[in-house]
């Protein structure tokens, strides 16, 4: 399955989950192991490679106004539009 990220149109990230360590086969039984799972629950498993902070020669960091995509195959797509943190 594939999965892709976008910052401002520009694709940062584009994976698929053939990739990750542990296969979802794996992710699903072990997480079982200590909750039951439901449908709509959410395992959050990581990203893959792309991240921000590890951009050459210079990190990469969302900053306000920027517009995030992403997107898996089969499932679809979420848009975020970013804000700034509003401190009390």
């Amino acid at each position: 399955m594939r999965l892709w990220l976008t910052v401002n149109g520009n694709k940062m990230q584009d994976g698929n989950t053939a990739n990750f360590i542990f296969s979802l086969p794996f992710v699903l039984s072990y997480v079982s192991q200590f909750m039951t799972l439901l449908p709509g629950d959410i395992i959050s498993t990581g990203t893959p490679a792309g991240v921000g902070m590890g951009m050459k020669p210079a990190a990469i960091y969302l900053k306000p106004g920027d517009i995030v995509e992403l997107g898996i195959d089969g499932l679809g797509t979420s848009r975020q539009n970013v804000i700034a943190y509003a401190r009390h």
